[in-house]
């Protein structure tokens, strides 16, 4: 499933090529993950995409305000909106020529004002469009915690301190920190020498400091590499990322460590699994580690 990078990723290409743009008309095929179809139809048409942003995992098309007859407004009179998108595990939302054939498992289609679509695909539909007024989005985002790129170190610590929770638990808690999944967690902990099975509150102040440094490292670096392309992630662009060459545990195992040539283990914790060095991260009593693979172990390349 697409984490903060690569969400940041599409957003950052959709910013690039449809703000500023209107859409004309809305097109729905299969429909049973959107929240209310009719709503996409109703109230898209005629308004004015003003900003692509990234909220966690989610992404928001800021849409302009419009009078009740459908005409764009610029005094503020009625409320903004937005279009919120989920990509789920294999969602694609890009803009296409709208002449193109679409592709199989194409969903939605927003036709723009410039002879574009913002076409949405997802072949197994666990993501997830909704149209969202003022209201409704401000409840919808009040759940989440902070982002992950902007929360302070005070803020990482008296939350992670607060909550009785395995640490792998908290960081893929979206009301602790929004946007961070099972690849970046992973890595974070191997790069920080913690086991995923650690409790938060017992972590010394020294071991958070350092988990919340790397933590940003690997995100704001995974970024710059448009993402992990794992099997479907692809950019607004159609093109894969790269950081999933830079996966240091995640995936690995049965693989040496990196840094310490011990075989990479998995464990499942917080119900995903979970890789970590035994070596660097110590495995802490009561946590089961999973009998290795029967396929040879490869060594690291450095």
């Amino acid at each position: 499933m697409p984490e903060l990078p690569e969400v940041e990723t599409v957003a950052r290409g959709l910013r690039r090529t449809i703000v500023g743009r209107r859409i004309l008309s809305v097109r729905l095929g299969k429909t049973d993950f959107i929240d209310d179809p009719a709503a996409l139809e109703l109230h898209l048409p005629g308004r004015q995409i003003e900003a692509v942003e990234r909220y966690g995992k989610f992404m928001l098309l800021r849409l302009s305000p419009v009078t009740r007859r459908g005409s764009a407004v610029t005094n503020g009179e009625a409320a903004p909106a937005a279009l919120l998108v989920h990509l789920g595990m294999t969602g694609q939302i890009a803009p296409n020529p709208a002449a193109q054939p679409c592709e199989k498992h194409t969903h939605a289609c927003f036709l723009l004002d410039d002879n574009r679509e913002l076409r949405y695909r997802d072949a197994r539909r666990f993501g997830r469009l909704a149209y969202l007024s003022a209201g409704p989005l401000a409840e919808e985002l009040r759940s989440f915690g902070a982002d992950p790129l902007e929360v302070s170190f005070e803020e990482f610590v008296k939350q992670a301190r607060a909550r009785r929770a395995r640490i792998k638990a908290l960081l893929l808690d979206q009301s602790f920190l929004r946007g961070v999944g099972n690849i970046y967690a992973d890595e974070s902990l191997w790069r920080a020498k913690i086991h995923p099975a650690r409790l938060g509150a017992a972590l010394k102040k020294e071991q958070l400091k350092k988990l919340h440094r790397v933590l940003r490292e690997i995100l704001e670096k995974a970024i710059a590499l448009h993402g992990s392309s794992i099997s479907d992630f692809l950019d607004a662009e159609g093109q894969p990322g790269e950081y999933q060459r830079h996966h240091r545990v995640y995936g690995r195992e049965g693989q040496s460590c990196y840094r310490c040539a011990d075989l990479i283990r998995r464990a499942i914790v917080a119900g995903r699994s979970s890789y970590f060095c035994p070596q660097c991260q110590p495995v802490p009593r009561g946590c089961p580690t999973l009998p290795l693979p029967r396929k040879t172990a490869k060594k690291a390349t450095k």
